[in-house]
């Protein structure tokens, strides 16, 4: 009987789910955007489908302690998150998506590099990220009317050219981060690569008013991104792996459905 082969190196393992887990979620927020609106869409996208198995790999591979640290990073890094998304919102108010891009990755690395400076504690983090994503949509700019003549029909490599694009900045992010400690690993596991791509693309075929409508729908979605960042950050030295990783998706998925109800609520009531 021929020796089974060797498992790949967990790496191997990472770089391929998020080459096929990230371009595949575009695809679905795109469609889900095109069919449910620009809201839905980035709700959906800030589900830490990218994040959780870098955490996963990094507590494998440096131990459950170096990737507590790396957690708690994460959890800050919704500042940096929204460092990308509102100067992007603004911009693009007045401008079109390569300027309203450059605004945006601008500032997101000012608060990278600000963040890797302070490094907070989880409880300083996570209020942070809280107070951060109260205040975030009272910032927004009001979005411009979803117009006709704003549209641009989408062709037929719309969807796979946002699927190359995203796969595309995963494997940059991913050749820098492996060289880099707990606290920048954990910065740059919430690099936008989502929220670019989807705001970009859909900027230049759907107009402004509907990117800045995401990108504000992407605010709700961060509360279930930072509870799960967090209870990982806390279970992690204490339950081991397993368990953590367990108990950190159960809460993401239940923030997840809380924050939906807390959006069709405010509809009805508005």
């Amino acid at each position: 009987m021929a020796p089974l082969p060797p498992l790949p190196p967990p790496m191997s393992v990472l770089l391929f789910l998020k080459l096929a887990l990230v371009p595949s979620l575009i695809a679905l927020v795109t469609l889900a955007g095109r069919r449910w609106g620009a809201s839905l869409a980035g709700w959906l996208s800030a589900f830490p489908v990218v994040s959780a198995p870098i955490l996963f790999f990094v507590s494998l591979e440096q131990g459950p302690q170096f990737a507590a640290q790396a957690a708690t990073a994460t959890v800050s890094a919704v500042l940096c998150i929204l460092a990308f998304g509102l100067p992007y919102a603004w911009v693009a108010t007045r401008h079109a998506w390569p300027l309203a891009s450059l605004a945006g990755f601008a500032c997101y690395f000012m608060a990278v590099a600000l963040l890797a400076l302070w490094s907070p504690g989880l409880p300083l983090a996570a209020a942070a990220a809280a107070l951060a994503l109260l205040l975030a949509p009272r910032l927004y700019p009001q979005a411009p009317p979803l117009t006709a003549a704003a549209v641009r029909p989408a062709s037929r490599a719309d969807i796979p050219l946002r699927m190359i694009a995203s796969a595309l900045l995963v494997l940059l992010v991913t050749h820098f981060s492996a060289r880099m400690g707990p606290q920048l690993s954990g910065l740059f596991a919430m690099f936008p690569v989502m929220a670019s791509v989807l705001a970009m693309f859909s900027h230049h075929y759907q107009g402004a008013g509907f990117a800045v409508l995401m990108l504000r729908g992407m605010v709700l979605g961060y509360w279930s991104f930072a509870a799960f960042c967090s209870v990982l950050a806390l279970a992690l030295p204490r339950a081991g792996i397993p368990l953590a990783f367990a108990a950190a998706l159960a809460t993401a998925v239940g923030v997840l459905g809380l924050t939906r109800l807390f959006a069709l609520r405010r509809a009805r009531s508005g």
